[in-house]
């Protein structure tokens, strides 16, 4: 078995479509109509109760209970991409966790939770530049010593 992809329901499905690639940068790989597959391993599917058969009122909006995650090189680019954009609604504005990765939350047209965090590849090649170690660098942002080896070239 394989697992393939996410698929989040939509109520508008190019409403959606613009969003993603306006603001991921999101390429459409297969576009079904109702169901549009992105080039970051996920699908947007409209109608969704007309897909499972399940009742209207089941699909609930902003449940809060999963999201997808997005990582970006330049932070501080994608923070002002999203502030220029319109009606952004933040689940929580920039913070940054103890591993020293800084991340935002928002939520996207159908209040699905998207997490967009500064590259840990990034902030590992950021303190080793600075002079840290790679096992200094492997605590400070509590990733594995084979993970900031990896960072390195």
């Amino acid at each position: 078995m394989e697992f393939k992809l996410a698929l989040l329901a939509v109520k508008n499905v190019n409403v959606s479509r613009q969003f993603y690639e306006e603001l991921f940068d999101q390429k459409v790989v297969l576009d079904l109509g109702r169901n549009i597959t992105f080039s970051g391993g996920f699908a947007i599917q409209e109608d969704f109760t007309w897909l499972t058969g399940l009742p209207v009122e089941s699909v609930i909006e902003k449940s809060n209970n999963m999201e997808l995650y997005f990582e970006v090189d330049d932070f501080d680019a994608f923070m002002q991409k999203i502030e220029d954009y319109k009606n952004i609604e933040y689940v929580h504005p920039p913070k940054k966790h103890e591993w020293q990765q800084r991340v935002v939350r928002i939520y996207d047209p159908d209040h699905h939770i998207i997490e967009i965090g500064e590259s840990m590849a990034v902030i590992a090649r950021h303190y080793l530049a600075e002079g840290y170690s790679v096992e200094e660098t492997s605590k400070i942002i509590q990733h594995p010593v084979e993970f900031v080896k990896m960072c390195k070239y």
